[in-house]
């Protein structure tokens, strides 16, 4: 599978990665410096979930494609040390080949009401640090797992509940990440990680806004404008149809970025404005995408990207 050609996979869009134009932005007749080489381009590997590729060929497909980075999901790091295969080594692989391990995804229950859930959650997460020292990894993401249906819960309360989760990463050299879930009764809009971020008392928790959620949640794109480069380090790329209501769309509706109702004429202004240095990730949980070819569709996203923020 790796052996294939990228050009027989899909006509010119090799010819596209290496030769596409780059032009800055005008934002309120201000030249933005954002320019997509000099973005960080990410691989989400939700995006090729359906493929059930392991995690090696993962980040060798993106590698390949063109990518600068990958956000593995922690059920697929966990497959691989089971298959008698190191981590550290993959990570060494990544690291020579200059793929960099921008983030990892995983679902600790860090907000539940149930305090034995959270303390268990809490220890299994010192466990998986330690796969994401092994592989590199710079970031964990946690979304407001175990509570997408409790409502009510104060956010100085989730502000405290997330502490501990973000005194155990950044003992390890890794960001924590709040990520908004837009369909969650609890997270679901930007101003609700920001609280937990700046609240939860270390300096060093960040946030993991998406495209998608935002319009879930009903934040719209505005409150990005509030943000730098160190509050906003990965922004997950993606569209959704205009015609569905916000509370009506799920992850499923999610297509390649410039497809959708997405206005990214505002997104390359506010990014290159205020968090010009944020990488970039792409992330579908679309099943037409998992039917393709992975490096298909790993390679489509990459030029879609690329064309939403050249203005293409």
């Amino acid at each position: 599978m790796l052996g294939m050609s990228r050009r027989a996979l899909i006509g010119g869009t090799s010819s596209f990665l290496a030769s596409s134009a780059v032009r800055a932005m005008p934002c309120n007749s201000v030249e933005i410096a954002i320019r997509a080489n000099q973005l960080s381009f990410c691989l989400n590997t939700a995006t090729i979930r359906g493929q059930n590729l392991p995690l090696d060929q993962q980040l060798k497909i993106a590698k390949e494609a063109g990518y600068d980075g990958i956000e593995p999901w922690l059920g697929d790091m966990d497959k691989y040390v089971a298959s008698g295969k190191s981590l550290a080594d993959l990570g060494k692989w990544a690291k020579d080949n200059n793929l960099v391990i921008e983030g990892c995804i995983g679902f600790p229950e860090w907000l539940s009401n149930d305090l034995t859930k959270r303390k268990n959650s809490l220890e299994q997460l010192k466990k998986d640090l330690e796969k994401l020292i092994a592989l590199g990894c710079r970031r964990f993401a946690a979304p407001p797992a175990g509570a997408t249906q409790e409502k009510n819960i104060p956010l100085s309360e989730a502000s405290e509940r997330f502490s501990p989760l973000a005194q155990l990463c950044l003992d390890a050299k890794i960001t924590p990440l709040v990520e908004i879930w837009g369909f969650s009764s609890s997270v679901n809009r930007l101003g609700d990680a920001l609280y937990i971020a700046s609240e939860c008392g270390q300096s060093g928790a960040s946030i993991l806004a998406d495209i998608y959620h935002l319009r879930r949640g009903g934040s719209g794109l505005t409150g990005l404008n509030q943000l730098g480069s160190h509050s906003l380090q990965i922004l997950h790329v993606n569209d959704y149809p205009g015609s569905t209501q916000p509370k009506d769309l799920n992850d499923s509706d999610r297509v390649f970025p410039g497809e959708g109702a997405a206005p990214w004429n505002e997104i390359r202004q506010i990014i290159g404005g205020t968090s010009p240095n944020c990488v970039i990730s792409l992330e579908l949980f679309n099943r037409d995408v998992w039917k393709m070819m992975p490096q298909k569709a790993i390679l489509i996203g990459l030029q879609k990207m690329k064309n939403s923020f050249e203005g293409k």
